[in-house]
């Protein structure tokens, strides 16, 4: 056996006192957490997800790759989860709507993958991005005028989560009521607390009222294209596709917002080169998917037999976690000289594999739109609280601002 796996195995002999996962999302120095598990560990450490719930972190950019490149290893299906299986996790976890078992794409591997992930496919390319781009630019316009008189706001909940809401929403014929209510349960819901799975429920709720509503009455949105997409056979994996888009969609569509926001209020060279034209805006877009993805840890993989990763020996059923935030920082892929890294888009923001994201173009457009809009129409805009005040929604897999307070100076009336 190597020495490394050797080592290994001795220090996986007491599993007490283990990392919970959400200290590297939670903490201010979210690289310094992934630094302190990689010294114990190596690039492939084990976590809790819950007490009494562990699972493999990965941290390595090559063995990110590794994992989600081998669908034969490593399974997407919460089926492969001994502890699933085997009930050791309770049916009312909290992990439960990340991790569960869901009709859709994200959930399934090989052929079922490709038939459930078609209608996205079909959906995103089917979307007339001229239109888009003038629903979104006005979207924004339209929400900066109404708090932008008043000299203050929060630019997260008046927003940049309302942005993506009205527009990933939108594409399924949801209105803006209906789309704060699809906000509320997607916190919950990707919070993995104790009221994810009723804020899942209440999801899925509100989504079986607009199939009902589309099925009775067709328009040209996405859900009755879901409605008629032949890859689809039955209403669950209709609505389960559905909750995949909205929730992938409008969750990492804030969060990056959200983020670059932040950098530009709180970090002086970021918004200096932003200001000053030295990092054009897809530029500053990139820099921040390297330094605070919109998902830092994604869950989850499954092994599908006993393999040793990154020097870990991974068993069969166990849960693999990828750490994007980490991998992203990984010195074998990214350096710190910003110079160099202009134009680096081999991050792993968007995962890799047949699983990788499918809706970048749309997010990219969302959020370019929502930050060059603010970034132009709020003058002299500042953090109203120190910088360090900012809190993050509870999650053990992003990190998105729960509040933004700003102040700047009001456009003179007209």
């Amino acid at each position: 056996m190597p020495s490394a796996t050797r080592r290994h195995r001795q220090r996986l002999a007491d599993m007490t006192g283990l990392q919970n996962l959400a200290t590297t999302t939670t903490t201010t120095d979210p690289q310094g957490a992934y630094r302190d598990l990689q010294e114990r560990w190596g690039v492939v450490a084990p976590v809790e997800l819950e007490p009494g719930i562990h699972a493999w972190l990965v941290m390595g950019h090559h063995e990110i790759c590794q994992v989600v490149r081998n669908e034969q290893l490593f399974s997407r299906d919460p089926n492969n989860w001994r502890l699933f299986s085997e009930g050791v996790v309770a049916a009312d976890s909290g992990l439960g709507p990340m991790m569960f078992p869901r009709d859709n794409a994200y959930f399934a591997d090989g052929e079922k993958h490709r038939r459930l992930r078609g209608p996205i496919d079909d959906g995103l390319e089917s979307l007339d991005e001229h239109r888009m781009a003038r629903f979104i630019r006005a979207t924004c316009v339209d929400l900066l005028r109404e708090f932008e008189s008043q000299g203050k706001a929060d630019l997260v909940a008046d927003y940049a989560a309302v942005v993506p809401m009205l527009t990933v929403a939108g594409f399924f014929g949801i209105g803006r009521e209906q789309g704060h209510e699809l906000r509320a349960a997607l916190i919950a819901l990707f919070s993995s607390a104790e009221d994810s799975q009723p804020a899942a429920h209440q999801l899925e709720r509100i989504l079986s009222g607009v199939m009902t509503a589309r099925r009775n009455a067709p328009t040209d949105d996405l859900t009755t294209a879901f409605l008629r997409h032949a890859n689809l056979r039955n209403d669950f994996e209709i609505q389960q596709s559905i909750v995949l888009m909205i929730s992938a969609g409008y969750e990492t569509t804030t969060t990056w917002i959200a983020q670059t926001l932040r950098l530009m209020l709180t970090d002086s060279r970021f918004a200096g080169r932003m200001r000053g034209g030295r990092l054009g805006i897809d530029d500053a877009l990139d820099e921040v998917l390297w330094r605070d993805p919109p998902m830092s840890n994604m869950p989850a993989r499954y092994a599908l037999v006993d393999c040793e990763l990154g020097g870990a020996h991974v068993q069969r059923g166990d849960a693999i976690i990828l750490g994007l935030s980490s991998a992203n920082n990984d010195p074998r892929v990214h350096t710190d000289d910003a110079w160099l890294e202009v134009g680096n888009r081999s991050h792993l923001a968007w995962s890799a594999g047949p699983h990788a994201c499918p809706a970048q173009r749309p997010g990219r457009m969302i959020t370019r739109i929502a930050v060059d809009t603010a970034l132009h129409r709020l003058h002299d805009v500042t953090l109203a609280i120190p910088a360090d005040d900012v809190m993050l929604l509870p999650s053990p897999w992003t990190r998105c601002p729960a509040s933004l307070p700003v102040r700047f100076t009001p456009p003179l009336p007209s």
